[in-house]
């Protein structure tokens, strides 16, 4: 889809690949919904967004949701259809790193909640209103930990495999619909999302970790071609491939991060 016909409806719109997301998308002349749960710090942002970009205020949009809750779920999707919104990009995320047996119970449901359930069901309830466009698209902003998985990151991998999961199974099931549904997997983002903990464990693992600048530049590549799916960063885009043909060959190739996790739970790090 080309930008200047895209009405983007972002969640996570406030986060550090969100903010970059917004405005790459406003610079190419999309009209964006910024979707958050502040309203305090949506509207400073759109006003900001405004001034940055030269955006028309009749482009900017936002509105408060929790996506943690279904009521605000359906009354966004019911906003968003009024809006006229043709792309629904799926950005909004929490974190989750260290080993298994320290991660907070309450924690893994919320990551599970807000990283899988909930676009799902935003997903589900614009669906009848996507189909009816001449064309749509729905991108799931994932991880390479959708791809492959890392010590400490269990939990966190399995919310965005299963994002991965849904985002092909719905691709094949809309395949003759207007709808095109788009998985994009970022490697390890330089954002606050990152902890101490994390950046730690990447820099003794030889992590790379992108801008945020550069996973907005990705999702509008993403947007315009209309490709399935988009990783990309070396070497980490030839270990998914690699872990796709022949998983359990790397299974021995991980020593390093099992010795570089944490001894404690960190609930507010995760590598995208």
């Amino acid at each position: 889809m080309k930008p200047l016909a895209a009405r983007v409806l972002l969640t996570g719109a406030g986060g550090g690949i969100g903010q970059h997301v917004a405005r790459e998308l406003l610079k190419a002349g999309a009209a964006v919904m910024l979707v958050g749960r502040s309203p305090e710090r949506l509207d400073q942002q759109a006003v900001e967004l405004a001034a940055q970009t030269g955006a028309a205020a009749s482009r900017i949009a936002w509105r408060e949701a929790d996506l943690a809750r279904v009521g605000h779920i359906t009354r966004l999707a019911g906003e968003a259809q009024n809006w006229r919104c043709n792309v629904v990009v799926h950005n909004a995320g929490l974190p989750a790193f260290g080993a298994l047996q320290h991660q907070d119970p309450d924690q893994l449901q919320a990551v599970m909640q807000l990283n899988l359930i909930a676009p799902m069901l935003l997903t589900q309830a614009l669906l009848g209103h996507l189909q009816q466009q001449r064309v749509a698209q729905v991108i799931c902003v994932g991880s390479a930990l959708g791809r492959i998985g890392l010590p400490g990151f269990s939990v966190y991998s399995a919310s965005k495999f299963g994002l991965r999961g849904f985002a092909e199974s719905l691709r094949r099931e809309l395949k003759d619909s207007p709808v095109k549904v788009q998985y994009l997997g970022p490697r390890s983002t330089d954002t606050p999302f990152n902890g101490d903990s994390v950046t730690a464990y990447n820099r003794a693992t030889g992590t790379a970790m992108d801008p945020p600048e550069r996973v907005a530049h990705e999702l509008l590549t993403l947007l315009q071609s209309e490709a399935a799916e988009r990783f990309f960063g070396f070497p980490e885009s030839v270990a998914l491939r690699l872990n796709s043909l022949a998983p359990t060959l790397l299974d021995g190739s991980f020593k390093r991060h099992r010795q570089s996790l944490p001894g404690g739970a960190s609930r507010a790090s995760a590598a995208v």
